[in-house]
């Protein structure tokens, strides 16, 4: 209206000093989209690691450590329903959403194990192939749990354990922290085991962070 004096408009916050905010809120469905569905599959590449396993339809495998199942569905895809997927974890619930998702999709393959942090709970001769993946340095009883997977496997049975790359030298508390492990700490604790290393097959990258990982692969001797 006429005779009115307009008030200048406020300044609008700076939006830089929010930036880190917006970034922290972000980065970790960035990060999650990278572990799961076709972005992980991208840099896993899920059927190379099953086939370097020999894994076929109608066998037995356990995905030790299985989270929330990334694994174990691909695993569950291949053996098919004459074949048997055991999902071991200590948290009940990523079992949890590993039965209900296998319940919805019709997956009888796929049993969930409750394990221990000593015992993966498998019956013995009862796997052709064992998988660890990033999930080996959470073991804080790695020696235990190698013997019942060394167990749980038929002799001339697989275990593969795929894990991100560190420099050998410090402590198991420090790869722990670090979510990592040097691949030669893995080779001695799964020598001390009874398996016998077969060799190691092409790594991964994961895009975030370039983070690298090693994939090796072990056998149960033959009697």
């Amino acid at each position: 209206m006429q005779g009115m004096t307009r008030r200048p408009l406020a300044p609008l916050p700076p939006l830089l000093p929010l930036l880190p905010l917006f970034l922290c809120l972000l980065l970790p469905c960035f990060l999650a989209s990278q572990d799961s569905g076709p972005e992980r599959d991208a840099w896993q590449r899920p059927a190379e690691v099953m086939d370097a396993l020999g894994l076929v339809a109608g066998m037995r495998v356990a995905d030790v450590g299985s989270g929330d199942g990334y694994f174990t569905f691909h695993l569950a895809a291949r053996v098919g329903p004459a074949g048997k997927v055991y999902a071991v974890d200590i948290d009940d619930g990523d079992l949890k959403k590993i039965r209900r998702r296998a319940k919805a999709d019709g997956l009888g393959q796929v049993e969930t194990m409750l394990g221990a942090r000593n015992d993966p709970q498998l019956e013995a001769e009862s796997l052709d192939v064992a998988l660890i993946v990033n999930a080996y340095h959470e073991m804080r009883e790695y020696d235990a749990m190698l013997a019942g997977v060394f167990r749980a496997l038929r002799p001339g049975g697989l275990l593969a354990i795929i894990e991100a790359e560190d420099e050998p030298g410090k402590s198991r508390e420090s790869y722990h922290d670090r979510h990592r492990m040097p691949a030669e700490v893995v080779r001695e604790d799964a020598a001390r085991a009874g398996f016998r290393f077969v060799g190691e097959r092409p790594g991964f990258e994961r895009p975030e962070g370039r983070k690298k990982f090693y994939f090796l692969i072990f056998e149960k001797p033959l009697p």
